[in-house]
């Protein structure tokens, strides 16, 4: 059935509506400080399953402390000046937590947009410094092919503080190989679609490995996620995923929890 003129023009208004509520949020949670991190665990794949870095997710602190997950916002601003700010607000979240806990790593998303703003840069530059090491950074392929000379140009200025790059939702976008091998990514994170039913899914599984393969070639660290099921976690452990991302690892938490078991010297270490 073809949509009608005035069903269009409906959800047209009840769109706009949405991010007007949305940007309202948004900027409110700037003004009065609510902006915050949860962390989810990334964890060795295998018998071990230390962490080996959180990921750290931005989130709105509502003022009856319920809790406003990114997926609901950025959409709305990501393209937007007020997108740049929630990035900035992200990265100085990011240093804080690294400064409080000095044996942790910790990787946040970072918009293309980002990537040349003069006020995420002064920030980077001011406090990358002892702490960069253990900061990693994630691009999509989109961004990251959005301006080739621009990304390598961000690559090497972070790196030049230490940061390790992830590649997030990697299968998904339009990456050449060509720039796949001149970026050097230091972690690859496969897109959760391909981690799905990953036992029973042959397709999966065959892209899944192949994946690997790349990104063993190119000495590059795999993370799988959007784990759920102990089926996904042991078949991705068994076609050569380094680490595991997702709720059956551990939901983003407000604090970043640390295992209680002891780490093995066995494993390599990321970035």
């Amino acid at each position: 059935m073809i949509p009608s003129h005035e069903h269009i023009a409906e959800e047209a208004i009840v769109s706009s509506k949405l991010a007007r509520q949305e940007i309202k949020r948004v900027s409110e949670a700037l003004r009065d400080g609510r902006i915050e991190l949860f962390y989810q665990p990334i964890v060795r794949s295998g018998a071990d399953g230390f962490i080996a870095f959180f990921e750290g997710l931005a989130r709105i602190r509502m003022p009856d402390d319920s809790v406003v997950a990114a997926g609901q916002f950025i959409p709305f601003v990501e393209n937007t000046p007020l997108g740049r700010l929630v990035d900035c607000k992200t990265l100085d979240l990011a240093f804080d937590c690294l400064h409080e806990n000095p044996d942790i790593r910790l990787s946040i998303n970072l918009s293309m947009h980002s990537m040349g703003d003069e006020r995420w840069n002064k920030i980077f530059e001011a406090r990358a410094t002892g702490l960069g090491e253990r900061l990693i950074l994630e691009i999509t392929e989109g961004a990251a092919m959005s301006d080739i000379e621009k990304t390598a140009a961000f690559l090497e200025h972070a790196r030049s503080f230490g940061c390790s790059i992830a590649l997030d939702d990697f299968g998904t976008g339009s990456t050449a190989f060509r720039y796949f091998r001149d970026f050097k990514f230091d972690i690859v994170k496969i897109d959760g679609l391909f981690i799905r039913d990953l036992p029973h899914n042959k397709d999966n599984r065959v892209l899944v490995e192949a994946l690997v393969k790349i990104s063993e070639h190119f000495d590059m660290f795999t993370v799988a996620e959007f784990v759920e099921t102990e089926g996904e976690a042991s078949a991705a452990a068994e076609l050569g995923v380094d680490c595991l991302q997702g709720y059956l690892i551990g939901k983003p938490t407000a604090l970043p929890e640390l295992p209680f078991w002891n780490f093995s010297t066995t494993h390599k270490s990321v970035g």
